[in-house]
């Protein structure tokens, strides 16, 4: 039986809209820690890889990666985000530098502006994304759907499971008036269970920044 897929955007979506513009304008929280999942990340494409990347945001992220490869769209949700990122690319005295295969778009992993034809993807980034769905199990499925054979998903996900008891309570007052969205709180092991529940190997992890930050490199079996 086909799986049927979802088009409707996360309710979330409209918060990180909003909070787009805020967002640009924080300064990255650990540079060494970013620079090595970079690093560790480019290490696993190829010139004529094509990628998708989960929840862009502003782009950042996208403009540093996808001049290692073939084609690059970079999405987001919430379409603040998107506004922003379609602004860095499109102007500022760098354009001209900006890789070509590179596009951003407003969708989640569901909807159609993602589907690859069929070949399927050779690699899905997902940073700091994977405990802000709704549908954590959901999403890593149609992540496998769409990866061709032997595609990689490469992620970092937040996962403040040990602290659930500080935060938790802390997160659902701060949702009741809209200052905090949805979030999962992972464990290492219960992250790690789930991607491989999807059907896929993990062949890397780490941990950047510690203690909480694990980065993934899982391969579709």
């Amino acid at each position: 039986m086909a799986t049927t897929w979802t088009n409707e955007m996360p309710s979330s979506a409209g918060f990180w809209s909003k909070a787009a513009r805020k967002y640009a304008a924080s300064p990255i929280r650990n540079q060494e820690a970013y620079e090595k999942t970079l690093e560790r990340t480019t290490e696993h494409l190829g010139p004529q890889d094509s990628v998708l990347e989960l929840g862009c945001g502003t782009g950042s992220t996208a403009l540093l990666l996808a001049g290692n490869v073939r084609s690059y769209l970079a999405t987001d949700f919430a379409s603040g985000m998107i506004e922003i990122a379609q602004a860095k690319l499109k102007g500022g005295p760098d354009t001209e530098d900006h890789p070509q295969g590179l596009e951003f778009a407003v969708a989640d992993v569901f909807s159609d502006k993602v589907e690859p034809g069929e070949t399927g993807y050779d690699a899905i980034l997902a940073y700091n994304f994977l405990h802000l769905v709704e549908n954590a199990e959901d999403t890593l499925s149609r992540i496998h759907h769409l990866l061709k054979p032997g595609g990689l998903y490469i992620s970092k996900t937040v996962c403040l499971k040990r602290r659930a008891w500080l935060f938790a309570p802390l997160v659902k007052v701060m949702q009741l008036v809209g200052k905090a969205p949805f979030v999962r709180f992972f464990s290492f092991d219960t992250l790690e269970d789930s991607i491989r529940s999807a059907g896929f190997e993990i062949i890397e992890t780490g941990t950047y920044p510690a203690p909480y930050s694990r980065f993934v490199v899982a391969r579709k079996l």
